[in-house]
């Protein structure tokens, strides 16, 4: 009897001997587990270091596309200070002898014919002067219609202001006093803008702007002398810009 009880108490203590031995193995792959996870989360920002730096540095298509970037920035470069040399970027008064270069060597060209004692042709200045700075690829110029009697005749100015654009030096688009601004004075450069959108001379906005049909102003059909838009000849007197330019 009493061996069958030792018997027995030893079977507990083997088994509560297992228990513990087998808690203490899982409590040991715990530890261990938690050590692998730590040390992955330890080495893995200086992996990242590594490849951020020392690989990519090292990519030869990171430096391809590097040296392609340099590239292009460098003939951009180029590129305008040839165009700031033909007058880019300036809203610049040319003579008659100067207008035939100006719009050949241009893609593109907006040639303001004005009246230095016109008011209208002033308002029109203003805009010119800041849409030249803005849209360097477009060359903006202005000619004296008074003092370029060949052009204003071959070109069919009769009314002032006029707009003439042009496309690698044709004449592809113009505007007679302010009817596609609105036909009004108080016309914004946005509406300006717009036209030479309408005419390729500027960029187009992302959104696509609409297109409206222009008629062409009676103002300056057929022969006459240059005069003033008719809708100033509304608004001012006969002593103002609205007289005949002969």
């Amino acid at each position: 009897m009493g061996d069958k009880m030792e018997g027995m108490q030893a079977d507990k203590f083997k088994s509560r001997m297992h228990s513990l031995a087998y808690g203490e193995a899982m409590a040991a792959a715990a530890r261990d587990y938690k050590k692998e996870v730590q040390a992955e989360r330890n080495a893995q920002p200086a992996a990242m270091r590594e490849v951020d730096i020392d690989e990519l540095l090292d990519d030869p298509e990171l430096e391809r596309l590097h040296s392609e970037r340099i590239a292009a920035l460098q003939k951009e470069a180029e590129k305008r200070v040839v165009l700031e040399r033909k007058g880019h970027g300036e809203y610049q008064e040319l003579h008659e002898g100067e207008f035939i270069e100006a719009v050949t060597n241009a893609d593109k060209c907006v040639c303001h014919f004005f009246h230095r004692d016109f008011e209208r042709c002033k308002l029109l200045d203003k805009h010119l002067q800041i849409l030249a700075r803005k849209h360097f690829g477009t060359r903006f110029i202005k000619l004296s219609a008074p003092d370029a009697p060949f052009f204003t005749i071959k070109l069919q100015v009769k009314v002032l202001p006029t707009l003439i654009m042009f496309a690698k030096g044709v004449a592809v688009e113009r505007t007679v006093g302010f009817d596609d601004f609105g036909g009004k004075d108080d016309f914004t450069i946005a509406a300006v803008e717009s036209k030479l959108r309408q005419a390729g001379m500027v960029p187009q906005p992302m959104v696509n702007s609409h297109n409206s049909d222009e008629d062409e102003p009676d103002a300056w059909k057929g022969p006459g002398n240059l005069r003033q838009s008719s809708h100033s000849r509304t608004r001012h007197t006969a002593s103002d810009e609205d007289s005949d330019f002969d």
